[in-house]
């Protein structure tokens, strides 16, 4: 899209996530939601009023979760194990590494509430490990998505892989950024605007802001390319290299620790191709986060458009200056 163009409000994740569940279930009785305690919250209850045969609920075990969704997923089932990350990714990682990723069972995990979805919750309920955790387990395609295009086609693509998947997902509604006409591919990064002078490369719910920066530096006559990483396994390497190649300075953005997650994957990828430029990774730092609404929490730690274009303008600065 254009960068000088209004963003238009979406739904949230979650209820497209549902919608595009019920429309798969309507062709396909394969199609099961195993929730844990959190039907609710992942916005399931009119999948479970119109399939009442498809939904399992385990409860608040999480191990239980993952277990069971291998098992229905090995005897052919299409199976969307959905319960908030912060505890799927914790509590079940061993079931995740074994039952599912060692056994190569199709399931599709969906983290809910992820990131700092459950802000005022405190450190315990924020999510911001998850990514790097599923990064080094082997054999799970990681998708995050930035808007509801994104979610409904990497749903469907869920639903039509042999692969196991995760799928990260927020709570609070997004912003539309793409064209209906748009393609979508896992593994094929999508670029919301094109630029030359920097490169924001952002997942989930930071790809907003960082197109929020494009458009506040493109006032001062900075040209910002935003690109929404929605798969992180398999990386677009291509798309890495290229901005990396294209653009003068580039910042990545996500709501998870900078430990591990997206700007670690695309600084292996521009250093193991022998490139250098100025980058910098903006997330969550190594400490316990603060509290506090999502909102909040986002504009203490920089993850605004207001900060991300400030943190740009200073990249390039420095570039200029020599001092990088």
């Amino acid at each position: 899209m254009q960068v000088t163009e209004k963003l238009i409000a979406g739904k949230r994740n979650l209820e497209i996530y549902s919608e595009t569940l019920i429309e798969l279930a309507k062709n396909d009785p394969n199609i099961l939601a195993v929730t844990g305690d959190s039907r609710g919250s992942a916005k399931l209850v009119d999948f479970g009023k119109q399939f009442p045969g498809q939904i399992i609920e385990v409860g608040i075990a999480e191990q239980n979760l993952v277990g069971v969704s291998a098992g229905l997923a090995s005897a052919g089932k299409v199976v969307f194990a959905t319960s908030p990350s912060c505890f799927l990714t914790a509590r079940a990682l061993e079931q995740i590494k074994n039952d599912v990723a060692y056994s190569d069972y199709p399931v599709n995990l969906v983290g809910i509430s992820a990131g700092v979805s459950y802000g005022a919750l405190g450190s315990t309920h924020h999510s911001l490990h998850d990514i790097a955790a599923i990064r080094a387990i082997h054999n799970i395609v990681i998708v995050v998505p930035a808007d509801n295009f994104e979610t409904r086609m990497a749903v469907r693509a869920a639903a039509a892989s042999d692969k196991p998947f995760f799928l990260r997902f927020g709570k609070r509604p997004l912003p539309h950024l793409h064209y209906p006409e748009d393609d979508f591919e896992i593994g094929r990064a999508s670029v919301i605007c094109e630029g030359t002078d920097i490169a924001f490369i952002a997942c989930g719910e930071a790809v907003a802001p960082a197109f929020g920066a494009a458009r506040l530096l493109h006032d001062k006559g900075i040209s910002a390319r935003v690109i929404s990483m929605h798969t992180v396994r398999p990386l677009d390497n291509d798309s890495v290299i290229r901005a990396a190649t294209e653009c003068g300075a580039m910042i990545t953005v996500e709501e998870h620790s900078i430990s591990g997650g997206l700007g670690e994957a695309c600084a292996a990828v521009i250093m193991e191709a022998g490139l250098r430029l100025p980058f910098k990774r903006i997330g969550f730092p190594d400490e316990y986060t603060v509290t506090g609404s999502q909102a909040d929490i986002f504009n203490h730690y920089g993850i605004s458009g207001k900060d991300l274009a400030m943190a740009a303008a200073d990249l390039l600065q420095k570039t200029v200056a020599g001092t990088t």
